[in-house]
């Protein structure tokens, strides 16, 4: 088995984050219209930061409960923390 390097890791894992949040802006998020008027397009990069910290717990957790330490582990992990995080983001907010 080959172990992945600490780097590649983060960055896959960050990737994941950042694509998890433009994916839930644009599905959960505001419509276009409403955009339009607000003028902002700031909560597009704050759902990218949310999902980036989603991501990074859910490897961290997944690493905590030795789950695995593969890269395949490492994406699971971490599309399921940001989609965690960002949902209950969304309810709060």
């Amino acid at each position: 088995m080959q172990t992945v390097p600490p780097a590649v890791t983060f960055l896959v894992v960050l990737v994941i984050g950042i694509v998890a949040g433009f994916l839930f802006d644009r599905i959960a998020g505001p419509s276009w219209f409403a955009r339009q008027f607000t003028g902002s397009t700031r909560a597009i990069i704050t759902s990218a930061l949310v999902g980036v910290a989603g991501a990074l717990v859910g490897f961290h957790v997944a690493i905590l409960l030795a789950l695995g330490s593969g890269l395949i582990t490492a994406v699971i992990a971490a599309a399921a923390g940001a989609a965690v995080v960002l949902f209950g983001w969304r309810a709060v907010k």
